[in-house]
């Protein structure tokens, strides 16, 4: 299939991208590695496609004070190979070698991931783990959100109309603190079957798993047996059982739980 018509623009500053998004019918596209083919397959039909690669001040990493940002245009690629996220940021130094294949991971951005809230992306999930903030802009200004309140559901975030994700601000772990991250698929680079990132801080244990619900599973246990316990009854797919996944989660707990 080919995808239906629409107009396209590429803004030069924030404000010129904040005046096309006002429109009718106006879509974002950054990497477009989740976009195009939903438009190829007719899943999406924007009237405007608006096209922000070209905004710098989007992009990169960067980290002051115990606080590292990720700007929404920064690659998947680019993530993996920094070094401030894998000695701060570990987790998500881990999770992202699974974000599907190297030719995506060159074009796929951070941003257009978290707007999309995937339910089976490795992000959103470590990002809720993490207790990050995603901060949003529009014409009006800023607004910052916690992650754990930014996915509300099944490819369903808080994102108001004429609002792009331009960063998240995520706390560098301490010395003292951990983190893990593992996954359950077919292959590589496939959607994950099941998986968790998890991080200990001086003050709790906070569980995101991914895969299972229509958002991350956020759990806060004191111990491995509350814990399992408390994995709601997973969403069955096309190919595992809601019990065959439950299994699965409470396997990834162990392990992960043991890690920490």
């Amino acid at each position: 299939m080919k995808a239906p018509s629409f107009a396209y623009a590429k803004p030069r500053t924030l404000a010129e991208a904040f005046e096309l998004l006002a429109r009718p019918g106006a879509k974002i596209l950054a990497g477009g590695q989740s976009l195009i083919p939903a438009l190829n397959m007719r899943l999406s039909a924007p009237e405007l496609l608006v096209d922000i690669t070209g905004l710098a001040e989007l992009r990169g990493i960067s980290i002051d004070q115990d606080v590292v940002r990720i700007g929404a245009l920064t690659t998947h690629a680019e993530i993996e190979r920094s070094a401030d996220v894998r000695k701060h940021l570990p987790v998500l130094s881990e999770a992202v070698a699974h974000v599907a294949h190297p030719a995506i991971r060159n074009r796929g951005t951070f941003g257009g991931s978290v707007a999309l809230a995937d339910p089976a992306a490795e992000y959103p999930a470590c990002l809720v783990a993490l207790d990050a903030t995603i901060l949003l802009r529009s014409a009006a200004g800023e607004r910052m959100v916690r992650a754990e309140d930014f996915f509300k559901g099944l490819f369903e975030v808080d994102l108001r109309p004429g609002e792009l994700v331009a960063a998240a601000e995520i706390p560098a772990l301490l010395k003292d603190e951990a983190s893990v991250f593992m996954e359950l698929a077919r292959r590589q680079g496939d959607y994950a079957i099941v998986g968790l990132a998890g991080v200990r801080t001086q003050n709790e244990r906070r569980l995101a798993f991914f895969g299972i619900g229509a958002k991350p599973v956020l759990l806060k246990p004191k111990s491995l047996d509350e814990a399992k316990t408390r994995i709601p009854a997973p969403a069955a797919d096309l190919y595992h059982s809601s019990s065959t996944k439950l299994h699965l989660a409470k396997v990834l707990l162990e392990r992960a739980w043991n890690r920490l």
